[in-house]
């Protein structure tokens, strides 16, 4: 089986038992709902225990058990540009606002990037009399650069100059 059939077999268990996705984090737990929902449509990995739980619930294979708990090919699955109106809306706000938060970042924590592995991520419904608004809360470690091949007097890393 590969990965994109466990993927589907997920799915189609969701649907014919009428799940939502909170009832099947909240059975799974141990971790964010994003990072147990990105492992389950194939691009994060499940701990053993986590894939142990997803297992049960799902009522899996051994080998399917395995490949939850495999550290996938992440990124598969979604053409550049995306083709998804709400996946593109993301790529659109970093195409149109990444250069500014590039420039801010950098101007506060000096030259680097924010992680996407040490990172966190929450989602919320805002209510608002106009049409509710999804409220994205994003966290990353800022990693700065290293300068590899230093003199003395020179920093070795890209954090913000004082």
């Amino acid at each position: 089986m590969k990965r994109e059939e466990l993927t589907e077999k997920i799915l189609d268990i969701k649907r014919e038992k009428g799940w939502s996705w909170k009832q099947i984090t909240d059975e799974i737990g141990g971790m964010s709902e994003v990072l147990v929902i990105g492992a389950l449509l194939g691009q994060m990995k499940l701990v053993k225990p986590l894939a142990e739980k997803a297992a049960a619930l799902f009522g899996l294979s051994e080998s399917e058990k395995r490949m939850l708990n495999e550290v996938p090919y992440r990124g598969t699955g979604t053409p550049m540009p995306p083709t998804d109106p709400l996946i593109y809306r993301f790529y659109e706000m970093v195409m149109v606002n990444g250069p500014a938060w590039k420039a801010l970042i950098e101007e506060e924590f000096g030259d680097g990037i924010m992680s996407a592995i040490d990172f966190n991520i929450a989602f919320e419904r805002e209510p608002n009399p106009k049409g509710d608004r999804v409220r994205i809360t994003m966290s990353g470690k800022f990693l700065p650069y290293k300068y590899y091949g230093n003199e003395q007097g020179i920093p070795d890393y890209g954090f913000k100059e004082e």
